[in-house]
């Protein structure tokens, strides 16, 4: 009969805090989102990551990480995906304005579209695929992969909540047009240099 063991549990929460609360590109997105939008509004691209995060570890469960394994080709797809659409988020938060906009012409990332993102997001991937194979919590595979999927959302979530909560306490600061461009384009080139491991390695498979 499978169970959870509590003696690699540690190990599992600290693998989730360390990894949701380092910078990436979540905890950027948020940050900006925080100062641009707000808490309140940055709610659902809150919730969509932790629970983007979930599905993205189950579907490691039911194999689709084992396709990655034995089909390297899919994980360069995934990477070169991974590096347009960052690249667009970036400059989408690199040419915002001001905070008070006419209605309609910004919004913050939605439910789905957060989901959505996490599998176009290098670190997620990165901390899914570890989590799976190095931090044992059961002897059943499928149970270890469920029950890292609640860690890293019981843990998941607070963590980037820090990160748009820290957000919104700056939008008085970043009230001022200049600041506010300075700082969407301080975040813009952040994302922007998360990327550089990937091109690195992009650039190596090529040569």
């Amino acid at each position: 009969m499978s169970y959870v063991t509590l003696s690699a549990l540690p190990a599992g929460i600290l693998f989730a805090l360390v990894t949701s609360i380092t910078p990436g590109p979540n905890n950027t997105m948020l940050l900006a989102s925080g100062v641009n939008f707000g808490f309140r509004r940055t709610l659902p691209h809150l919730s969509g990551i932790s629970a983007g995060m979930v599905l993205l570890m189950l579907s490691v469960g039911i194999g689709l990480g084992e396709a990655f394994v034995h089909f390297p080709v899919l994980y360069t797809v995934l990477e070169v995906v991974s590096v347009v659409y960052l690249l667009y988020l970036a400059w989408k938060i690199g040419t915002s304005g001001e905070l008070k906009l006419k209605k309609g012409e910004r919004r913050p990332m939605r439910f789905h579209e957060a989901i959505a993102f996490q599998w176009v997001n290098p670190k997620a991937w990165m901390m899914v695929l570890t989590a799976a194979t190095t931090i044992h919590l059961s002897e059943s595979f499928g149970m270890n992969v469920v029950a890292m999927a609640v860690v890293f959302y019981v843990i998941g979530f607070p963590c980037i909540c820090l990160w748009a909560g820290f957000g919104t306490a700056m939008r008085e600061v970043l009230s001022n047009p200049k600041r506010l461009r300075i700082f969407n384009v301080a975040m813009a080139l952040l994302l922007v240099s998360s990327l550089y491991p990937i091109v690195m390695k992009l650039i190596g498979q090529g040569a």
